[in-house]
This record gives C-alpha cells, structure tokens and sequence, in this order.
C-alpha cells in the first residue's frame, strides 16, 4: 500500500499563525501571480499550495470565510467540484499526473492547516513518487520551484477552462 507521509509539515501545523485567514488576505489582493492563483471564479478560486506534498499541489477555496462543507452553499459546491474535476486535467496536462489524491482536511486532527476556511486539495500523483528522502532524510524532494510550477499550470490552463 502506498502513503504520503508528510512530516515536513508539522512544522507548518505547530507553528504560530498570522492574524486572520492567508486565504481570505490573498483572494483580497491583487496581485494573483505573487499569491500563486492560478484561476478566479464565481464563488470559488484555485491557488498553489505554498508546503505542498507534490509539485502542482492545488488547492480550490471559496471566497466565503466557512469553516466546513456542510456551509458552503449549493454554487459553492458545484463549483468547488467542478473546479477540482478541471484541474485533475490541468494537471494530467502539466504535470503528466497519473492519479489524484482529492479531498476536504476538516479540523486539526484531520491535518488541516488552514482549519477556519475550508478548501479542496487536489494533489497530483505519479507511480513511485514517495521515496526514502522524507522517511530517512525528512526531506521531500521537489523537481520544480513554485514559481515554475504556476507558470507551467497557467500555460496548461489555456483551452481547458
């Protein structure tokens, strides 16, 4: 049985937070490549995990400030799905992903990071991609920068949204 293990990320889960909600500051901004948005809809936009567990990790948050799925009201959830369906293609495209962990983490013990403003994760896979880096090292390897991975998602988004 494959796993994703994640340790790097407790560090981000035990650290001190900054006042009010990151995704809620940065759908405010305006400077969508800085906060690595890759698309803005109705009720909903997708953004670049900034401590993702793979390269071209996404994640599609509405812009309303709801702590749970059961509040998101019924265009939020048609279009948090339906972004999600489209970015599993964004990313086959990008990335050549070839398969998908997609999901809600709701409460800290769920390993939600951002617990107060619910979001979908979309995090691509790729056979073998867990290797002896994060168990032995507590290192995870990514082949790509951020900034290069929100470049290659933009480029693929072109006639697919």
């Amino acid at each position: 049985m494959d796993k994703i293990w994640a340790p790097w990320r407790i560090k981000f889960l035990d650290a001190k937070k900054p006042k009010g909600c990151i995704f809620c500051a940065k759908s405010r901004e305006k400077n969508d490549k800085k906060n690595y948005i890759l698309h803005r809809g109705a009720s909903c936009f997708v953004i670049l995990n900034a401590y993702p567990y793979t390269s071209g990790h996404v994640m599609v948050v509405p812009y309303r400030h709801i702590d749970k799925i059961t509040s998101l009201n019924e265009n939020e959830r048609r279009e948090i799905i339906d972004l999600s369906a489209s970015f599993t293609g964004v990313l086959k495209k990008a990335v050549k992903a070839e398969g998908f962990n997609v999901g809600f983490n709701q409460g800290k013990v769920s390993g939600a990071g951002i617990e107060k403003h619910v979001h979908m994760h979309v995090v691509p896979r790729w056979h073998g991609d867990v290797s002896y880096m994060q168990t032995l090292a507590d290192a995870k390897v990514l082949p790509e920068s951020l900034p290069a991975t929100y470049t290659k998602l933009k480029k693929a988004m072109k006639g697919l949204l």
